[in-house]
């Protein structure tokens, strides 16, 4: 009598075998974007240092980024569902690579608020598109590690992108500002020939987020969200003024101490990915949502590198926690004809964060760092706990 025996997947088809062709395509062009996502993390020293701004300015000039991304997320989420994903997400990209490079040679400062509007109303359209073109590509039991993957990805070419950044932005910024430009067209060409449209055929017109705003627990949860986001925003916003300006490191030191995040990233998340997808949502969220909010409580008392980069590794765990599962409870909350809405409106929290974490961050960091980190470790315990109260929602649904 003869038994047969069922082999186990190898670690490395466990975690990334079974997806469709397309979704590797959109990893792929996710990856040489971010490898080349330079000019965002440096954009505040950018500001203050080589176009000579103070830091309340800066702050306000990135504060008119995030205006332009706020309707850029309402605007791309009605697109998705409209146009199609593929012709929004690359659509978004080219004209990325235009404002970029606008910015980069603008020296006035209208033409830098200018410019920097409508960077922000191009440089996320792509999230809801991309968000859907996931949730339409892959089956509901495999978008956690879907997502988890996208994350993954951005997240290794982050900690190249940043590392190389930082030495560049001392040769001059201008690099940094064309090869984002080119890594934004390279991505926008990808997808367009490798990608297929996926919207679905029928599809209601609303004309606008109606039918999502009716959507209580969706809108919760991007309120619950908004908090998690403007805690995370800082990374971009005021946490580059401040270890530039504030305790002096070199822009070179902060991008290697930044570095840290994707490296971390890129060898745990891994490991972890399957364990933590198989948990509560709600309650995994809230967890790694507490956990980034005193990583950045801490960074009040960041004095050196050796000391911004224990904060890193502290709010990166938080980081790993919540890696991926957003994603899904926003892939499953959504019909599949308002999946641009639906990520348009996730995607609206993070643009409101980037107005006002700059807008905050700015006359808090004046005041003093702890002012500043301990209202962003506030924040972030009181999102943590509005996680917890919306999981019942949550787990209902």
């Amino acid at each position: 009598m003869s038994s047969a025996t069922v082999e186990k997947p190898s670690f490395l088809r466990s975690k990334i075998g079974g997806l469709p062709r397309p979704f590797w395509a959109l990893w792929g062009g996710t990856l040489v974007n971010r490898l080349g996502t330079m000019v965002m993390p440096f954009t505040g020293v950018y500001l203050t240092q080589s176009r000579g701004l103070s830091v309340a300015a800066a702050g306000l000039v990135m504060g008119v980024f995030g205006a332009g991304s706020l309707l850029s997320q309402l605007l791309a989420g009605v697109l998705t569902d409209r146009i199609g994903r593929r012709a929004t997400l690359a659509g978004g990209m080219l004209a990325t690579a235009v404002f970029m490079l606008a910015l980069g040679y603008s020296t006035s400062l209208p033409a830098i608020l200018a410019s920097m509007f409508a960077l922000g109303l191009v440089i996320d359209v792509y999230r809801p598109a991309s968000n859907a073109l996931v949730a339409d590509l892959v089956s509901p039991e495999e978008r956690p590690r879907a997502y988890g993957l996208l994350f993954w990805g951005i997240n290794l070419g982050y900690s190249v992108g940043m590392t190389a950044g930082g030495w560049l932005a001392e040769l001059g910024f201008t690099w940094l500002f064309w090869i984002d430009a080119v890594s934004c067209v390279v991505f926008a060409v990808l997808v367009w020939r490798a990608v297929p449209e996926t919207r679905p055929r029928e599809r209601h017109e609303t004309g606008g987020f109606g039918l999502v705003l009716r959507d209580r627990v969706m809108v919760g949860f991007t309120l619950v969200m908004l908090g998690h986001a403007l805690v995370y925003s800082q990374t971009m916003t005021m946490l580059p003024v401040a270890m530039t300006d504030v305790v002096k490191l070199s822009p070179r030191e902060f991008g290697v101490a930044m570095a840290l995040n994707g490296v971390l990233i890129v060898v745990v998340q891994p490991l972890v990915s399957g364990w933590l997808g198989r948990r509560d949502p709600a309650r995994t969220l809230a967890l790694g949502i507490a956990v980034m909010g005193a990583g950045f409580a801490l960074t009040a008392f960041v004095t050196s590198t050796l000391g911004l980069a224990a904060t890193i590794a502290i709010w990166t765990v938080g980081e790993i926690i919540t890696a991926g599962i957003p994603g899904a409870v926003v892939a499953a909350l959504a019909p599949p004809e308002l999946r641009g809405r639906y990520s348009g409106l996730f995607g609206f929290a993070w643009s409101l964060a980037a107005v006002l974490a700059p807008l905050l961050g700015g006359p808090l960091l004046e005041i003093g760092p702890g002012a500043l980190w301990f209202t962003i470790g506030g924040v972030g315990a009181v999102a943590a706990i509005g996680m917890l109260l919306l999981g019942p929602a949550i787990r209902r649904r």
